[in-house]
């Protein structure tokens, strides 16, 4: 098996010992993804919906750098450190998907990296 390693400028780079995702088998594995703007390196510690949408958009710029898009992504798992800011991240996940459901599960972490509240990781198909 064949395993690919994607990157792309449009995400902020890996801060340790991991790929932005890799390729194998038709499926991308997206790592991880914090809000941080790709292009500053500016850390999102504001409000939950603008961290949100920040993780979305580079889980879809990882997924479109693999050769995909949204719409192929499979399954999403959501670390949220209070679980009580569910309300406002799903507003935000269910705008952004829009028709399209990926499997999904949340799991209320507690204190995240940087002070961040949310983080995201994703399966797509190629």
């Amino acid at each position: 098996m064949e395993i690919k390693k994607v990157f792309t400028s449009k995400a902020p780079e890996p801060a340790g010992h991991y790929s932005q995702a890799v390729v194998a088998n038709g499926l991308i594995f997206i790592s991880g993804q914090l809000p941080i703007i790709p292009e500053t390196n500016e850390k999102i510690t504001g409000k939950i919906e603008d961290q949100t949408l920040r993780v979305l958009k580079n889980i879809e710029a990882i997924t479109m750098a693999a050769g995909s898009n949204k719409s192929k992504i499979i399954k999403i798992t959501v670390y949220i450190s209070d679980i009580s800011m569910w309300g406002d991240v799903n507003r935000v996940y269910s705008a952004f998907f829009g028709k399209d459901k990926p499997a999904r599960a949340v799991v209320p972490v507690g204190d995240l990296h940087y002070g961040f509240n949310i983080e995201m990781d994703a399966i797509a198909a190629l």
